[in-house]
């Protein structure tokens, strides 16, 4: 679907997924009638499993399959739509309780005539009681309630979820799509879009945040620089606070409008603004409110350091690319010089090896808490430039 307002034709539901050609006919044929009661959608981030769920979700209660043209595929769209339910999390997880009341919201009948649509954005956030407590309302459905599950890989849901899914995987978009979708859509100048497809590694949020803001691309570039920087202890430890703090600093910009936002309605609901006084059930709305902002915070945090591990990665892969004469484009282009220096400052085991120490961060933060500044010191110094 297009944005209203933006001057470009309408589409159908189906035209922001990039590069997914197969997975837009299976999903259409469904829609025609081969239809399932639980479907999980995988695939990398940016791939667009939670655009591919909702435009199925759309075409479910479409008249049309999902013309991206009527009412009914624009509630869905702006997320209005009475039979479809998005859960979507900031948080580190999703609970038990959530998933209860969405089991309950899923055991209603739809108010059209259609299906009731039940979108699980981050599935794999589930914690242990939450993914039991959903196997069971997805062992038995209702005859009218669709569930579609988002994950990155179908081992991050429990394999008793997996098997009774029907799985849809979405592969990480091409260049030349992603490029060619930036061009239509966002009416950049072919050269521009291929450096944020390129950049962005087929990530097509990333690619349009890249394509339109400057601050987005000075932080990339900062990130993708760090490498060549990497010649002592010192500078090591410089690096992993630079891109700490690049991580804060993109997460606050993210996240600080949302929270002005939802303090002003905080205070709105308790008459704070008209009244100038704060009754005695404000203060624990607020501790509530304060308390969630800060999961979610971190949350963020985490998110942008990941992204700009895999930036990280992108140079890395680009060296030994260089190293082994592979002779395939590098993501890092425009860095060729810098890459040529790092590879011809090592071998392809050492760039492996810096690959492993980045992915081995990735799991110290993600999987076992590690605090993020700890983890990037102890990958900076594993990255050191060492001469061969």
């Amino acid at each position: 679907m297009t944005t209203p307002g933006d001057g470009r034709s309408p589409g159908t539901v189906w035209d922001g997924l990039v590069g997914q050609g197969a997975v837009v006919g299976r999903l259409q044929r469904a829609v025609a009638g081969d239809m399932s009661h639980a479907w999980l959608f995988t695939g990398p981030p940016g791939s667009g499993r939670s655009n591919a769920a909702i435009a199925f979700a759309a075409a479910l209660q479409c008249g049309r399959g999902g013309c991206g043209q009527c009412h009914s595929c624009h509630e869905v769209e702006v997320g209005s739509h009475p039979d479809v339910r998005v859960t979507r999390t900031e948080k580190l997880s999703i609970g038990v309780e959530e998933v209860r009341d969405l089991v309950r919201s899923s055991a209603l009948a739809p108010v059209g005539n259609r299906w009731q649509v039940m979108v699980v954005e981050d599935a794999d956030r589930l914690t242990d009681q939450a993914a039991n407590a959903l196997l069971k309302a997805i062992e038995e459905p209702t005859e009218r309630t669709v569930w579609l599950l988002c994950a990155p890989t179908v081992e991050d849901v429990l394999p008793t979820i997996r098997s009774r899914t029907r799985l849809v995987v979405l592969a990480t978009p091409s260049v030349d799509d992603v490029t060619d979708f930036l061009v239509r859509t966002e009416g950049l100048g072919v050269e521009t879009a291929s450096y944020a497809a390129r950049a962005s590694q087929g990530h097509i949020g990333r690619a349009r945040a890249l394509a339109r803001d400057e601050d987005t691309r000075r932080r990339r570039r900062e990130v993708v620089t760090i490498p060549t920087r990497l010649s002592s202890l010192g500078a090591c430890m410089a690096a992993a606070a630079d891109l700490h703090d690049l991580a804060k600093e993109e997460a606050e910009a993210l996240t600080s409008e949302h929270d002005q936002r939802e303090k002003s309605d905080l205070d709105r609901m308790y008459g704070v603004v008209e009244r100038g006084r704060r009754p005695r059930e404000y203060a624990p709305a607020l501790r509530d409110l304060e308390k969630s902002q800060k999961t979610r915070g971190k949350r963020r945090v985490l998110d942008v350091v990941d992204r700009g591990l895999m930036d990280l990665i992108s140079v890395y892969r680009d060296v030994l690319t260089v190293q082994l004469g592979a002779g395939s484009e590098l993501v890092n282009a425009e860095l060729r010089g810098e890459v040529v220096a790092l590879a011809n400052a090592s071998s392809p085991e050492w760039s492996l090896g810096r690959i492993e120490a980045i992915f081995e961060a990735r799991e110290q933060m993600l999987e076992f808490n590690v605090p993020p500044l700890l983890a990037l010191e102890s990958m900076m110094v594993a990255l050191r430039i060492h001469r061969v």
